[in-house]
């Protein structure tokens, strides 16, 4: 699949991809909680700091933007200072293209969640119910209508705030398939007849049941909803996401389940955001629909792996790729994704120890380093050289196993909860940016030669040095299956 991925993570032009839909505010407000309040049996929230962000189809632009991908980005303000916050913050995108329709009887949908470490405790939404007037869809559809001819692709993110209504999407869809146009809808509500004729809905299980009146728990009950809902609603494809247990694709000429990929689940905020902005800006790039959907399925595993409204960024969705492509397991992280995993570790109080190596043939004195890490703390993360690494370390007969066959190995094993590749000859800048709570390196350094241990020391960490297995290397290994041959 790597290969078929390229143009999708080259800096080539990329075609614009058209994104209509209900345009909002996240705030999240970061803090703590260590007390029941004395005036009512609530926590008391301790303010820390807070962050402004894109939401609803904002969040599928600013996912297209982290990915470098141009967007048409069309949707109704109001006038007043959520407006004002979303249109400052656009201004700053070189990727995105607005064309907003500004209604003062309208209020700009804002929503701000309260979180103490990783768990939403509150969200508070300011909006009106009210829908949109008659006039200003005629002025949408105009809009979209004149985008038509620079994109090939429309995402309709629907959130129920008024501005996707059916008299707007009906007209809309039908022009855009006569037009040939990939339609993709990200779904709210319990009538579909709105969505009538679009090539992609994504609904989530509880949607799918709401829309057809159909169980869904099992992997066959949402194979039969989704086909009844792509029957009896003229849509191409049903792309079910199952939250932990994946996604279901179901077409009219085959099935296909993608297992979750997702390390841990922290908050689901926004994942389908992700999804649906991965979904499109692979098929833009004229991916089949199962490379683009499985594609879409990892980054939205990534995501619901970070806390907030997250979008995913290139690389780590490159280096992701990267790995499955090797089939390895889902411990192999990106340097962003494991310091994603150490922050959200640190905040739930585990320790967090590092260790690194060539690891290569692996024997017991590696096992028995590993263990003695594990030891030191809750989560181990390994820092493994690359390939070139090591040719530059031990010469151009090593390693003897290629990196992907050696992150397999190391993922095997229990003790090991998170691998990060590193290219440099020393793992310097994996101490500094994961500052692991203990730096583990074996006893043949002293803690003063220790690669980061000034730095982990000066932090308020520990360095820990294990004692090694007497003749146990890979090198001797080598040296004695030579001696066997000879």
């Amino acid at each position: 699949m790597i290969n078929d991925t390229l143009n999708f993570f080259s800096s080539s032009p990329k075609m614009p991809i058209l994104c209509v839909g209900d345009i909002m505010l996240d705030i999240f407000v970061q803090g703590s909680v260590s007390r029941i309040s004395p005036e009512a049996p609530i926590p008391v929230f301790r303010y820390i700091h807070e962050q402004s962000l894109l939401g609803g189809v904002g969040n599928v632009v600013r996912n297209l933007e982290a990915l470098e991908i141009p967007s048409l980005l069309i949707g109704l303000l109001g006038d007043d200072d959520a407006a004002q916050t979303l249109e400052a913050m656009i201004q700053s995108s070189h990727f995105i293209s607005p064309q907003f329709l500004k209604c003062p009887h309208f209020k700009t949908t804002q929503k701000t969640r309260f979180i103490a470490g990783t768990h939403q405790l509150l969200r508070v939404d300011k909006e009106l119910p009210e829908g949109i007037l008659p006039e200003h869809s005629v002025t949408l559809k105009k809009k979209i209508l004149e985008a038509f001819p620079h994109t090939s692709i429309m995402i309709l993110s629907d959130y129920s705030k008024g501005v996707l209504s059916k008299d707007l999407l009906i007209p809309l869809i039908q022009e855009a398939r006569s037009q040939k146009k990939i339609i993709i809808v990200d779904p709210k509500g319990k009538d579909y007849s709105r969505y009538k004729g679009a090539t992609i809905l994504t609904p989530n299980r509880q949607e799918l049941h709401l829309a057809t009146d159909l169980p869904t728990e099992t992997h066959e009950d949402c194979i039969q909803a989704a086909q009844k809902l792509r029957r009896d609603h003229d849509i191409e494809t049903i792309l079910v996401t199952r939250g932990g247990q994946g996604m279901t694709l179901v077409t009219q000429t085959h099935t296909h389940h993608f297992p979750a990929s997702a390390l841990e689940v922290f908050d689901v905020s926004g994942a389908g955001d992700t999804v649906v902005a991965v979904l499109a800006g692979a098929l833009n790039e004229g991916l089949s629909l199962d490379v683009a959907v499985q594609m879409a399925n990892t980054a939205g595993g990534i995501v619901v792996g970070k806390v907030g409204t997250a979008a995913i960024e290139k690389q780590e969705l490159q280096d992701a790729l990267h790995h499955q492509n090797a089939l390895s397991p889902q411990k192999i992280c990106s340097l962003s994704q494991a310091l994603d995993l150490r922050i959200k570790w640190q905040r739930r109080g585990l320790k967090v120890g590092f260790t690194n190596g060539c690891f290569d043939l692996l024997h017991p004195g590696h096992l028995h380093v590993l263990r003695e890490s594990k030891a030191q703390c809750d989560r181990l993360i390994v820092g493994l050289n690359k390939d070139a690494s090591i040719k530059n370390l031990k010469g151009e007969t090593r390693p003897i196993q290629g990196e992907e066959s050696r992150a397999l190995v190391l993922a095997a094993l229990e003790v090991v909860d998170c691998i990060v590749l590193f290219e440099e000859e020393t793992p310097y800048t994996l101490i500094t940016t994961l500052k692991p709570d203990v730096l583990v390196k074996g006893a043949d350094y002293t803690v003063e030669t220790v690669v980061g241990s000034s730095e982990v020391i000066g932090y308020g960490g520990r360095v820990h040095l294990v004692s090694l297995i007497p003749d146990q290397s890979t090198s001797n290994l080598v040296k004695r299956m030579n001696s066997k041959d000879s």
